[in-house]
């Protein structure tokens, strides 16, 4: 049977609701330092986020900590990120998330997506802390590293440890990469390395266009003129000779 529960529950300066459901609930309901446990399609909505697993569970004074395991889909609906991961623990009161085990967070805001191994999420400053095996994209860029800051507010990110962008096909290396999500504007520190297509070079590289003269054979008469070689019909004459033709002259065959 789906059990349905909604709680008032009295926080600092003002009163936040908590909806949630599941399949089967264990603990007290309403308790301010109990545990309670939802398991089976278990849900919960708070006044800011929205977290739907396999198991969810609710502890501390008024159910200050909020934690899940399995499949679980979430969203920050103040500030539009949304996520999936394995497991996750979330502070009531700091606001502060943190999703394990393949983390893949959306930027929907701003169309920035990323994937690590761990992701801390502070809703109050806006900042996402991502590590190991990380892979953040935006538009062209998709960046590397083991360790990341991406600060929401003010579009940057900040990567370091075998830290790599590449955008299109340009890439740069180093200890440490700055990128200004807005201006995509780079900055590199510490064993710079990187290669660049040029444009120019891609243009040129490209194949020629068929059907024109320049990949067509020269005309055998022609090239020999241009070299300064007579045609097979024509003599070669000196300054002040008459062309002679190979032709008889109409008066060769008579008789004087």
């Amino acid at each position: 049977m789906l059990l349905t529960f909604v709680l008032i529950v009295p926080v600092p300066l003002s009163a936040e609701r908590i909806t949630f459901y599941a399949d089967n609930m264990s603990g007290t309901a309403g308790s301010t330092s109990d545990t309670t446990k939802l398991e089976g399609n278990a849900y919960v909505r708070t006044a800011s986020m929205e977290i739907a697993a396999d198991s969810i569970t609710m502890s501390g004074k008024n159910f200050r900590y909020i934690d899940a395991e399995g499949n679980i889909d979430g969203k920050n609906l103040d500030t539009k990120m949304e996520f999936t991961c394995g497991n996750m623990s979330y502070d009531r009161e700091t606001k502060i998330a943190t999703l394990r085990d393949s983390v893949h967070l959306d930027d929907t805001e701003n169309k920035v997506s990323a994937d690590a191994e761990i992701i801390e999420y502070n809703q109050n400053t806006d900042i996402a802390v991502l590590q190991i095996d990380i892979t953040l994209k935006q538009k062209d860029n998709v960046c590397n590293g083991a360790y990341a800051v991406y600060r929401k507010k003010a579009q940057m990110l900040e990567l370091s440890g075998n830290s790599q962008i590449k955008q299109g096909e340009d890439t740069f290396r180093a200890q440490e990469i700055t990128l200004d999500l807005n201006s995509q504007e780079i900055t590199l520190d510490g064993r710079v390395k990187g290669s660049v297509i040029d444009d120019k070079s891609k243009k040129d590289s490209g194949p020629q266009s068929g059907g024109t003269d320049k990949d067509a054979p020269p005309d055998s008469a022609d090239s020999q003129e241009k070299a300064g070689n007579p045609g097979p019909d024509k003599k070669e004459t000196g300054p002040g000779q008459i062309p002679q033709s190979d032709s008889p002259s109409p008066d060769s065959g008579k008789e004087k």
